[in-house]
C-alpha cells in the first residue's frame, strides 16, 4: 500500500531571480497532511554560493524589509550542510512529500536547484504543485486575476506573511489545506 501524500508547503528568501549566479539565503518547509495536521517544519538560513551576488533590483527591494533581512542572515549554514539536512527530514515523514508553492515555480527552482546540487537528487522528484494554479481551477478564474486578495476570505487564517520563510510557508500551508478542505464545494 502506497504512503499517503503529505504537502511540503515551502517558501524561499533569495538574492536574485534565479539559482546559481543568485544565492537562496532562506527556506523553509511545512508538512502537513490534508486534513490541516502540521508533521513538522525545517528551516535554515544560507550562506551564499562562491561567486554567487545579488541582483540590484532585489537587493533594493530587501532595502525596505529590513526585519525580514535580518532574520535570514542570522545563523547561516553551509548548503553542502542544511540540504542534506534537509533531505533527510523530507525522507523521514510520513508520506510521500507533495512539493506545494505559491509561487511554486520561483521557490521549487531554488529548492530543486540546491537539492540536486547539494546532495543528487530530490524527493520531490521534478514536480511542484503551485497553489495559485490550484486556486484558479478552483475558482474558475483567469490566471492573472487569481491572487490573495481575491481568494475567500475563509481560506485564511490569521498568520503573517511576513518575508521570514517559516512564517510564509506555514501560512501558505493553512491557506492551501483550506482550498483542499473546500474543494468539494467546488466540484459539485
Amino acid at each position: 500500500m502506497a504512503r499517503p501524500e503529505i504537502y511540503i508547503s515551502t517558501d524561499i528568501e533569495s538574492d536574485g531571480p534565479i539559482p546559481g549566479p543568485h544565492s537562496m539565503l532562506s527556506f523553509a518547509s511545512a508538512a502537513f497532511t490534508a486534513d490541516k495536521t502540521l508533521h513538522g517544519t525545517f528551516t535554515a538560513n544560507l550562506s551564499t554560493l562562491p561567486g554567487a551576488q545579488g541582483h540590484p533590483e532585489t537587493m533594493a527591494w530587501w532595502d525596505t524589509q529590513p526585519q525580514a533581512w535580518a532574520a535570514c542572515r542570522a545563523g547561516q549554514q553551509d548548503p553542502a550542510v542544511a540540504m542534506p539536512a534537509y533531505r533527510t527530514w523530507l525522507e523521514g515523514l510520513p508520506g510521500r512529500p507533495v512539493f506545494v508553492g505559491y509561487p511554486a515555480a520561483f521557490d521549487f527552482m531554488f529548492v530543486y536547484w540546491y537539492l540536486i546540487r547539494f546532495t543528487g537528487s530530490s524527493p520531490f522528484s521534478h514536480s511542484a504543485l503551485d497553489m495559485k494554479s490550484y486556486a484558479m481551477a478552483l475558482l474558475g478564474t483567469d490566471f492573472r486575476s487569481t491572487v490573495k486578495r481575491t481568494m475567500p476570505r475563509a481560506w485564511f487564517d490569521r498568520s503573517p506573511h511576513s518575508h521570514v520563510a517559516l512564517d510564509d510557508a506555514l501560512e501558505q500551508g493553512a491557506l492551501f489545506c483550506a482550498m483542499l478542505d473546500a474543494r468539494g464545494q467546488f466540484l459539485q
